[in-house]
Formats: C-alpha cells, sequence, structure tokens
C-alpha cells in the first residue's frame, strides 16, 4: 500500500504580492517541491474588500507552485496581519488536590487565560504560553509532574477581527482550497528564520510589508508581546514620489533600485535619472541620489523608533539581548539594518528560512520568510510532528 505523501502548503497573501511554498515532508524532515508568486489585488490598507480579486490572486499562485511541485494541493496554512490584529496577557487558575500535575491541569489553565469575552468582530487566533507558577515556585515552563495544589498559567493572546479572518478564509476556499489554520505572520517568519536559543535571551522580529509592519517578541522562548505598527513599505516610496514629484510606481522604482536607508556613505556627485510616463514631451530630469536616502532614512528611522517605543511600553526594550530580525520586502531596502542598529542600540540582521530542504537561493530573501514559516508550521501540524504538544487543548496550536 502506497503511503500518501504528506505536503504542507503556506499561503502568505500580502498587499502587494501572494507568495506560496509547497512543500514535503520526509522522514520527519521538510523538503522543498514548488513555490508561487503572483500581484496581489482585492487589498486597501491591509484589509480585503475584493474577496474575488483576492481568491484569483491566491489560486494563480498555487497553480505556479502546484505546476513546479507536480502535485495537487487541497489544504493551506494561511498567514494573518494587518491593523486588526491585537494582543494581551492573561492568567489561567487551576486549584488541584495534592498530586503531580498532568497536561489536562496544563490544558486547563490555559483554556481559562483564553476564556475572555470579545467584541462580536473579534475572534481569539492564538493562546500563546509564556510562564506558570505551581504554589509558590516562579517562571517553570513546564509544570508537569511538579506535585501542587495550585496551578496559574500565564499566556499572551493574540486576537484578529473575525470579519477581517473570515474575509481572508472564504478568499482562499473560493480558490478551491481548505485552511487548516490561521498563523500571524511575523510569529510564522520567527518561526523559519529564528533559533530557540536566540529567542531565550531576547529578539524582536519585525516583518515589514507593502501595508502594515507587525512584530512579535520573544523572551525565554515564550512570545511576550506581539503588534502592529503603521508605517510600512508604501510609506517609503510614497514619500519617494511626493518628494520628487513622480507617480508612486516611479517612487517604487526609484526606492528598490537607487535607495538606501542610510544616507551616510552616499557620494555627493551622485544623481539618479527620473522616467517619466506621461505625452507631454518632458524630458528625463536628474535629482541628487543624496536625497533619495536622505528621505528613506528620515523614514526608516520613524519605522523603528516606533517599535522602540512599543518596546518600551510593554517592558520589553531591556530584555532584547539577541537583538532584531528583519523580515519581509521592506527588509530588501538597503542600510535598513543599519538604521535598526542606531535607533534601537541592538544587533539587526535579515531574517531568512532556515532548515528547509532544498531550498531555492532566489527563496533565500525576506519576502519569502513568512511564506516559508507557514509551510514549516504546516508540515508540523499535517505530520503530527511532537505529538503530545498536538495533542487536545489549546497547546496543540502553540507556536515556540
Amino acid at each position: 500500500m502506497t503511503t500518501k505523501p504528506i505536503l504542507a502548503t503556506g499561503v502568505d497573501a500580502g498587499s502587494s504580492y501572494t507568495r506560496v511554498i509547497i512543500g514535503l515532508v520526509e522522514e520527519g524532515k521538510l523538503r522543498f517541491l514548488g513555490c508561487g508568486c503572483a500581484p496581489s489585488e482585492g487589498w486597501s490598507k491591509s484589509r480585503i474588500v475584493n474577496q474575488q480579486a483576492v481568491s484569483k490572486s491566491v489560486l494563480a499562485a498555487v497553480e505556479q507552485a502546484e505546476a513546479m511541485a507536480g502535485v495537487h494541493v487541497e489544504t493551506v496554512l494561511a498567514g494573518v496581519g494587518g491593523f486588526t490584529v491585537h494582543s494581551l496577557t492573561r492568567e489561567g487558575q487551576v486549584s488541584i488536590r495534592p498530586r503531580e500535575i498532568e497536561k489536562r491541569d496544563v490544558d486547563k489553565a490555559m483554556e481559562l487565560a483564553g476564556n475572555l469575552q470579545l467584541p462580536d468582530d473579534r475572534m481569539l487566533l492564538h493562546v500563546l504560553p509564556q510562564a506558570f507558577v505551581v504554589d509558590d515556585q516562579q517562571d517553570c515552563q513546564d509544570p508537569r509532574k511538579l506535585w501542587a495544589t495550585r496551578l496559574v498559567g500565564s499566556a499572551h493572546l493574540v486576537t484578529v477581527s473575525t470579519h477581517e479572518h473570515a474575509a481572508l478564509v472564504a478568499a482562499i476556499n473560493l480558490s478551491h482550497l481548505v485552511v487548516d489554520e490561521t498563523v500571524f505572520e511575523p510569529i510564522a517568519s520567527c518561526y523559519a528564520s529564528v533559533m530557540p536559543e536566540d529567542r531565550e535571551g531576547g529578539i524582536v522580529v519585525v516583518d515589514i510589508g507593502a501595508h502594515s509592519t507587525e512584530l512579535v517578541c520573544y523572551f525565554g522562548e515564550s512570545v511576550q508581546m506581539a503588534s502592529t505598527i503603521k508605517i510600512c513599505g508604501d510609506h517609503f516610496s510614497r514619500d519617494v514620489a511626493f518628494a520628487l514629484h513622480v507617480p508612486l510606481e516611479d517612487g517604487a522604482l526609484v526606492k528598490e533600485e537607487f535607495g538606501s536607508a542610510l544616507a551616510a556613505g552616499t557620494a555627493e556627485n551622485s544623481v539618479v535619472e527620473l522616467p517619466f510616463r506621461d505625452d507631454a514631451g518632458r524630458e528625463s530630469r536628474e535629482v541628487p541620489r543624496m536625497l533619495i536616502n536622505r528621505i528613506l532614512e528620515s523614514r526608516a528611522q520613524e519605522l523603528f523608533v516606533m517599535v522602540k517605543e512599543e518596546l518600551t511600553a510593554a517592558g520589553l526594550y531591556p530584555a532584547l539581548a539577541n537583538g532584531v530580525v528583519i523580515t519581509g520586502a521592506g527588509a530588501l531596502l538597503p542600510g535598513i539594518c543599519d538604521v535598526a542598529e542606531q535607533v534601537l542600540e541592538r544587533p539587526a540582521r535579515i531574517g531568512l528560512a532556515q532548515g528547509y530542504r532544498d531550498l531555492p537561493v532566489e527563496l533565500k530573501d525576506p519576502a519569502w520568510t513568512t511564506a516559508a514559516g507557514l509551510s514549516m508550521y504546516a508540515a508540523r501540524l499535517r505530520a503530527n510532528v511532537d505529538l503530545e504538544r498536538r495533542s487536545t487543548g489549546f497547546l496543540g496550536r502553540i507556536l515556540r
């Protein structure tokens, strides 16, 4: 009897591009099979405004990935992001007759932590355990088999707009695909690009997308904060377009081909020839490259100041011993890590997918990190790896 192959498909439906990666689980490891990328339509400011258009983009990317992989995909794991994602920390307490703590007690504590009254248009996306208190013993990571009478579990809860979540799932369903699960996108990016030992010392992942920037902060292996900030990749392009009096498309082109988030080191006599898209007969003109880079540097500094403010408000800024990991298409801007290090005073690097067998060189790119992370977590779900943590209860949905 032939065993059915275990496919792991991640769908990163972004505002500018939809990226899909299909992997195959073999002997507990994940091997790359195919990928697809299609321009996204039907989005406005990180929200879905046309489900049919989003569905067509997803279908185009999936069909491209299927053609490369030579397989047919039925289920996917999708990424969720945008301004409707919020988070908070809560506790759940379980009283136990004097005995060893069992897994059901841990699950109950997490269930109670996640049992909060949400508005009609909010739903729970993740319950992420942080630490446990066993009687008077603080900061216990795994309380099972400890003798106790009381267990208190702390969890970070990630919530999202029910409407936006349903719109994304419905758009993917229109592509004749079943959504196995949804994951906050920077958590998937972290899952792909950050090793567990780096999370322990404190690290923040900043995922810079076209219409929103999401971040997630880990300390002691647990998620301590998940947030979204308004500055995104489009702001960089719009700044350039506005300052140079060119269309947005040309501003994005200038940013991608000639821009840098760091003005220092730009030659004073370096110029950029600007294109025109009209029929007015005007000639191309030149602008100093230094001007473009100063514009981009100013916006990059503002972005990381906002990241620092988010971390400081949560009391996490001093805990970032392992610095910053930057993913998303916005991470492709040269000098972005230098600005992050200047503002946050912590080491910064670009987040690339690790541990994915046969991943093509062109996919070792921060724009593909989220899609790779979604596929990797889909593999964990589909292959039933780490059975104990995937068994019934809230702990089955943990991303570490």
